[in-house]
């Protein structure tokens, strides 16, 4: 039920979830992020880091989601436990707080329900959530994290996966140039970058493509006006409902930070934005596009790259004598 309520509220919310700011731009600035619990942030840094929520030891959330390459991993498709082909592009973690829901097909409701997903799929972390809480609560460390930042002594995926989510709220990217520039800084961009995100606009691609995020905030079929072609699998949210018409229907993917984190599309088939802003106007919006007009929204794409999250990489507090061995070769 949770599921079909959160991709009901996407499709209704369409291409116009987002208010407009007062600049009366479709595109609005990212806010910073807020920590309201340093607790809960800190431990989750840890889990996201830890490869010993993993059956192999060796696969942390980071390894798909890698902080220092835009929060994914740059593959067409993600590596899982005993190098397994992942299913599909691993989308960024960066600005994820503004997704309507998460996963390409919007199966997971919010963070915290994402965050328990990998650790036990079978294709990717290999574990299973009792696993993963024999392995924390092992460790005396984050025993003591738990009791600080949620007031208990029982380890639970519940506060495992809340910590985690918790952590990655905090991945805003703001102040980029566009933000600047939407601020007021007229100088912020040259005038091929306005001029590109003029074209971005009259193309049409901000009909989906808004909101602080730039995207996120609804479900679009991918082909809408000429059919996608792709060897990958994956059938968008029909694979939740079963029904024909939402087949390659995904949650439109953010444009923040997009020179980051290529290859592109939910199957990773391209690698170059040229090629990704050529597709789109051609498949969603009926438009070919010239290679000046797709060098000049380029060029406004590239300044949607945010400040990156900075931080210390934080040190795992050690494995005790019973913690759980890993098993990177089963």
């Amino acid at each position: 039920m949770r599921h079909s309520l959160v991709l009901t509220a996407g499709l209704l919310l369409g291409c116009n979830a987002w208010a407009v700011a007062p600049n009366n731009e479709p595109i609005q600035p990212i806010p910073p992020a807020k920590v309201a619990n340093p607790a809960k942030v800190e431990l989750g840094k840890q889990l996201f880091f830890d490869p010993r929520l993993s059956k192999s030891g060796i696969i942390s959330c980071n390894s798909c989601h890698n902080l220092s390459r835009g929060g994914s991993d740059n593959l067409q498709t993600s590596i899982g436990h005993n190098w397994q082909e992942g299913p599909i592009n691993s989308p960024t973690v960066l600005n994820s707080r503004m997704n309507i829901a998460q996963f390409w097909d919007g199966r997971a409701h919010d963070l915290k329900e994402q965050a328990g997903g990998p650790i036990a799929n079978p294709k990717e972390m290999a574990f299973s959530h009792q696993q993963a809480v024999a392995v924390v609560s092992s460790i005396p460390q984050y025993r003591e994290a738990i009791q600080k930042a949620y007031k208990t002594d029982k380890v639970t995926i519940d506060a495992i996966t809340d910590a985690i989510a918790e952590f990655e709220k905090t991945l805003a990217t703001p102040n980029s140039r566009f933000d600047q520039w939407l601020k007021g800084d007229q100088q912020a961009l040259t005038q091929t970058e306005q001029d590109g995100y003029q074209l971005f606009k009259e193309t049409g691609c901000v009909a989906c493509h808004n909101g602080p995020a730039a995207g996120g905030n609804s479900f679009q079929k991918m082909g809408q006006v000429e059919a996608y072609k792709t060897e990958n699998p994956a059938q968008g949210v029909a694979g939740l409902t079963g029904k024909d018409v939402d087949r390659f229907k995904f949650k439109v993917p953010t444009l923040r930070n997009v020179e980051l984190t290529y290859p592109y599309f939910h199957d990773g088939a391209y690698w170059k934005l040229e090629e990704a802003v050529d597709v789109m106007a051609r498949l969603q919006l009926g438009r070919q596009l010239s290679a000046d007009e797709i060098g000049k929204i380029v060029a406004f794409l590239k300044t949607l790259t945010g400040e990156q999250p900075s931080f210390a990489l934080p040190a795992l507090p050690p494995s005790a004598a019973d913690t759980p061995l890993p098993q990177p070769f089963h």
